[in-house]
């Protein structure tokens, strides 16, 4: 048994019948869609086009939604139904970032996830879902697709069908006969897609030029920006289309489509900053006595430890706040599910955690006299190198929590567990930067960490630079996000703030060395990576998934 649906275009007549039974059959919250009806016109007046697309889950054969969830609350049935449990979620969003397609939504009332799941509870007594009853023209077929005697399996052998974003590997099963282009590609209306029948989402400026007559409108963004160029009547739109999108038709306007929040925030890029400096002080203080380019300075060692402790305390402070059920925040060790990264990175981040605290006490315990010294220098050392292994798995999890989150095609980058660790070493020289001046450490600290912080940037100038950016991106989506990095809405945060301020003027105060110049160098560092990282958090997720 596998269920799926067919959506016969050449029937559906974009009445909402589907998206009203569903919300209210599964008592939907207002603000929130388990089923929306997508339209979108094409063409130039006055030979123009609505196509309609009803959008949904599509129950996909490789979902990655059930592969992301650290509590197995998103989970896939034997009938193939992709189902939710809201007892077992803890509201972390990252099945929203997994899905490529905004068909997971955060409850407002429960603070969970949830999205359509075929009306398994009519399933289940022999009803089908409420979107097949009450569709008036029988656009909409729901059945097992392994049964060759039902109909959707017999208008899959005779139709034509196509699906949303093949190309994503998730086998979606959710079919369309005579699919739209310019409904099933996100991005084939480009960026105006806020001027739209029914909201008040963005009221468009309309520019009437006497000498060129138009038979479209251009519509600008509310910073005065034009989104979309008029063309004259009958000829079609000219010129490169945005970030490789192919134009389905002459114009294409975004009419009706649900809105969909953006999941994470703040927290994610300041939580990938305090990872970076705990871990990163971790190492490089370790690898300093290691490889005895200093001599061993309980000091030193004591202030690792502690912002080590503290920085992952923070860390986890910043992952429970961004939960919409932080009291369920022990589900990932309670009822985990070893599949997702979110799970993986706990356990790394408890071990990490475990290591600094354990180097801190050792420290402690060593200044008051209470273990002698050759036990203290075994049990460093064992502590420097598993702490330093784990500090470089803390460091670089997230990487492969973002490939996770198949939504967001800049995360899915080979270079980023490189790129995470690059910059965790550099938060760790950063650190010492800012503290060397206050702290009385030995006289080689502030030599090779100056030397070190100055390296370290201009090894992150280049993987970002050359790695992130100059590179091709391997899809639209991406180079999408890309764009809003570097010329788009993000731009400042880029150029003034992750570039000019994290890299460009710490490698001037320390190319200048004077006094605490390689301080505030430091802290520049700091403070730039957090304006990248919120960058590359936010621009992938404003770009559209349906």
């Amino acid at each position: 048994m596998n269920y799926g649906f067919v959506i016969d275009n050449r029937a559906c007549i974009g009445c909402h019948a589907c998206s009203t039974a569903c919300k209210s059959e599964n008592e939907v919250p207002l603000g929130v869609y388990r089923t929306w009806v997508k339209y979108t016109e094409a063409g130039t007046y006055p030979h123009t086009q609505r196509h309609f697309q009803v959008t949904r889950c599509n129950h996909c054969a490789n979902p990655p939604c059930v592969r992301i969830c650290p509590t197995a609350a998103m989970y896939q049935r034997d009938d193939g139904i992709v189902e939710f449990n809201g007892d077992h979620c803890i509201g972390c969003k990252a099945c929203m970032q997994a899905c490529p397609y905004d068909a997971i939504y955060i409850d407002p009332e429960t603070q969970t996830a949830a999205k359509c799941h075929f009306c398994s509870h009519r399933l289940e007594v022999g009803l089908e879902p409420s979107c097949a009853v009450v569709c008036p023209t029988h656009a909409i077929v729901a059945g097992d697709i392994d049964d060759p005697t039902s109909k959707i399996s017999r208008l899959l052998q005779r139709e034509k069908v196509t699906v949303r974003k093949p190309e994503q590997g998730t086998a979606p099963k959710v079919f369309y006969i005579e699919g739209s282009d310019v409904n099933l590609t996100p991005g084939a209306a480009g960026d105006a897609t806020d001027a739209m029948m029914f909201t008040d989402v963005q009221t468009p400026r309309v520019h009437r030029q006497a000498d060129a007559p138009r038979t479209t409108l251009p519509v600008v963004n509310n910073q005065g920006v034009r989104l979309r160029a008029p063309q004259p009547q009958g000829l079609p739109a000219k010129g490169p289309l945005h970030m490789g999108q192919r134009r389905a038709a002459h114009m294409v306007q975004v009419g009706y489509n649900a809105q969909h929040k953006i999941p994470w925030h703040w927290p994610v890029p300041a939580y990938l900053v305090t990872k970076g400096i705990g871990a990163g002080i971790f190492m490089v203080v370790s690898a300093l006595f290691w490889f005895e380019l200093v001599p061993f300075d309980r000091l030193l060692a004591l202030t690792a430890a502690i912002v080590a402790t503290v920085m992952m305390l923070a860390t986890t402070a910043l992952l429970v706040y961004d939960l919409e059920k932080p009291q369920r925040f022990l589900y990932i060790l309670l009822r985990p599910q070893w599949r997702s990264w979110l799970t993986r990175g706990a356990v790394a981040l408890i071990g990490f955690s475990s290591a600094a605290a354990g180097w801190l006490g050792l420290e402690l315990a060593a200044s008051a006299g209470l273990l002698p010294e050759s036990i203290t220098a075994y049990l460093r050392t064992t502590l420097m190198l598993g702490g330093s292994g784990l500090a470089v798995f803390a460091a670089i999890y997230t990487a492969f929590l973002f490939g996770q989150a198949e939504g967001r095609d800049l995360w899915q980058s080979a270079l980023l567990p490189i790129h995470l660790l690059v910059q965790a070493v550099m938060m760790g020289f950063a650190t010492l930067a800012v503290l060397a001046p206050l702290l009385p450490f030995g006289a080689d600290v502030g030599g090779f960490t100056s030397v070190g912080l100055l390296v370290l940037v201009l090894v992150d100038l280049a993987v970002l630079g050359l790695g992130e950016f100059a590179m091709p991106h391997a899809s639209a989506d991406a180079a999408r996000a890309a764009h809003a990095i570097t010329h788009g809405r993000y731009r400042l945060h880029f150029w003034l703030g992750a570039l000019g301020l994290g890299h460009l003027l710490p490698l001037c105060l320390l190319l200048a060395g004077h006094g605490w110049a390689t301080a505030v160098a430091g802290l520049c560092t700091i403070a730039g990576l957090y304006l990248y990282e919120y960058t590359f958090v936010m621009a992938p997720q404003e770009v559209p998934n349906s």
